[in-house]
């Protein structure tokens, strides 16, 4: 997928503070049109076909082992639906059997969809690593919103879906 995304030393400067920020806005490099030679918005009906036909290696970002939590249930469907789940929290050593990562960086084989269960507030930060270790694509959960970080994700030439459950996408196909 064609895109310009940082490298992971430069996304580690720019955390440190030794890297110019992300660019957004009218500065920004315009991201690359998919396939069809069209550009692809944040929440249409074609980013979200291509999100659950064409992402099959997901990262769950806050997942819980806790069944009563949200993301506990869309996880699980995802498994059932033959979906292949990373369980990403700092809090969980292991969900559904499967070792818990802390964050994207320490995921060690590639990652498809970033789909992020946690607070509109911390959303960003979970973006931004998709963005650096080269996720095709960024899934904000339902109640999740981050413009800002959406649109980051957009210019880097991400798929971006933001305030949708992915299982009731998926259940609606």
């Amino acid at each position: 997928m064609p895109c310009s995304r940082r490298s992971l030393s430069q996304f580690r400067e720019l955390l440190d503070g030794k890297a110019e920020p992300f660019r957004t806005g009218a500065a920004a490099k315009p991201r690359s049109p998919n396939s069809m030679g069209v550009l692809l918005k944040i929440d249409s009906a074609e980013t979200i076909g291509r999100i659950l036909d064409e992402c099959r290696t997901i990262a769950v970002v806050g997942l819980s082992s806790d069944p009563h939590r949200p993301s506990h249930g869309v996880a699980s469907y995802m498994q059932r639906h033959g979906y292949r789940v990373i369980p990403v929290n700092p809090n969980e050593t292991e969900v559904f059997g499967d070792r818990a990562y802390p964050s994207l960086w320490d995921v060690p084989e590639q990652i498809d969809l970033v789909d992020i269960f946690r607070r509109s507030d911390e959303a960003g930060k979970a973006v931004d690593e998709a963005i650096a270790v080269g996720a095709k694509a960024v899934w904000l959960q339902e109640g999740v919103i981050d413009h800002a970080a959406a649109q980051r994700a957009l210019d880097a030439g991400l798929l971006v879906v933001m305030d949708r459950c992915w299982l009731k996408e998926h259940v609606r196909r």
